[in-house]
């Protein structure tokens, strides 16, 4: 006697089907019964009909899935998931599997096989919120960010990496400095600048390098206005606006890259044997930017606008104090003196204040309502302070001799008698 293997949504289409063989149902009802449309309907009675029970049955293909993962490979993936790519993740490891070793998986396979061999850990999904619409065209709105980490696990310090991403086409540039400074991120505004343009608005935080902040002391008493920042007066020059956020989750695209670059850059980093930071950088602007814009860059019309002519951006960016110019037409800036030359129909400086840059490249301008003034370095000690301890140092003591008693000479006043003295 032939035994047959049947489960209960095979039971429950053959009572529906013996009920509308009873006309107790039509067809369409058992349908909607059976969760099935009318014509799969009609197709089980009829192979109900012919073969009875057996008809009902689930139909298993003739032979294997053409696709079908043979032992080889699927060893080949596991062995590469617990040694090389260990700490990937599933689409990283895909891709990287697509890539380099030619085997092609689709994501949900490759994450049952990985379920499977428990090399995986199936996550709870997590809540959904509603994003910010992006801007309609490139170059409206770029959010910008630091974000510190151990880029290079043989590195013990932990490097600031310094990010651009434009809101609307996702462009990203990006530097590794070891602080976040100022000039750190005026160097990163100047490059994007360089690539894509001027930008409409510049979407940061209130760090102060963006904002001053002061809320007390004898400045905030003496002048509650607060001070522009280096960077609000180089992007004022521009035209660019600054739009302050008040929570991270404000710039959650900047923070989210910030998340992916920490988990895909350090192991492509890793992969590429990079052991420095000098690799770092060079790494990031000649293999992982270009592949990162390649592939997440969105087609968006650009409203970016282009550099006015005459506009030096290297002395926009750069670190400005103003000064006055003693009589003697020098300047001093950060312990150097500076001997001003007569330059663009100006015999002398004295009196005038101007303004003294320290460049990005560590050179120094110096300039007179954005005119270059020629200039010569002096080579005067720092201050009088240091000048006076050199001059210490220096000093050669000697021991003082024992003084001589003094002799008046033989015709002296003094070797006269009083008699002589009194008689004249």
């Amino acid at each position: 006697m032939k035994t047959l293997s049947i489960t209960e949504v095979e039971v429950e289409r053959y009572h529906l089907l013996q009920e509308v063989l009873k006309q107790h149902l039509t067809l369409a009802q058992a349908a909607m019964l059976m969760g099935v449309s009318y014509r799969h309907a009609l197709r089980l009675k009829q192979r109900f009909l012919q073969q009875g029970l057996e008809g009902l049955r689930r139909r298993l293909p003739p032979q294997p899935p053409h696709q079908k993962i043979t032992p080889q490979m699927k060893q080949t993936i596991l062995q590469l998931r617990r040694s090389l790519y260990h700490d990937f993740n599933l689409l990283h490891f895909r891709e990287k599997l697509a890539e380099h070793h030619h085997i092609h998986l689709s994501y949900e396979s490759l994450r049952q096989l990985l379920i499977q061999a428990g090399l995986h850990q199936p996550r709870q999904k997590r809540k959904v919120y509603r994003r910010r619409r992006r801007m309609p065209c490139a170059g409206m709105l770029v959010q910008m960010d630091s974000s510190q980490h151990r880029w290079l696990p043989e590195v013990p310090q932990a490097w600031w990496l310094v990010a651009m991403i434009d809101d609307a086409d996702s462009y990203v540039y990006a530097e590794f400095h070891p602080k976040e400074s100022t000039l750190a991120n005026m160097s990163c505004l100047y490059h994007y600048i360089q690539r894509r343009g001027l930008f409409r608005a510049l979407y940061v935080d209130r760090a102060s390098h963006f904002k001053t902040t002061r809320h007390g002391g004898l400045h905030y008493e003496v002048n509650p206005e607060q001070a522009d920042t280096q960077i609000q007066r180089a992007l004022g020059e521009l035209g660019i606006e600054i739009v302050y956020a008040h929570t991270p989750q404000a710039k959650g695209r900047v923070e989210r890259l910030f998340r992916f670059f920490q988990d895909r850059l350090i192991k492509e980093m890793r992969l590429a044997g990079i052991t420095d930071y000098d690799q770092a950088n060079r790494f990031l602007q000649e293999q992982f930017l270009p592949w990162y814009n390649q592939k997440y860059t969105r087609s968006v019309p650009d409203s970016s606008r282009p550099l006015p002519a005459g506009v030096d951006l290297s002395l926009v960016f750069s670190v400005q104090q103003a000064r006055k110019v003693g009589k003697d037409n020098t300047v001093r800036f950060s312990g150097q003196v500076y001997q001003l030359l007569p330059s663009g129909g100006c015999r002398s400086w004295a009196g005038k204040w101007v303004q003294v840059a320290k460049l990005l490249d560590g050179r120094e301008a110096i300039v007179y309502e954005g005119r270059p003034v020629h200039y010569v370095p002096l080579s005067e000690p720092q201050c009088r302070q240091e000048q006076g301890e050199t001059l210490l140092s220096q000093r050669q003591y000697v021991q003082e001799q024992a003084r001589k008693v003094w002799k008046p000479p033989a015709d002296h006043p003094w070797r006269r008698g009083w008699k002589a003295m009194r008689s004249k």
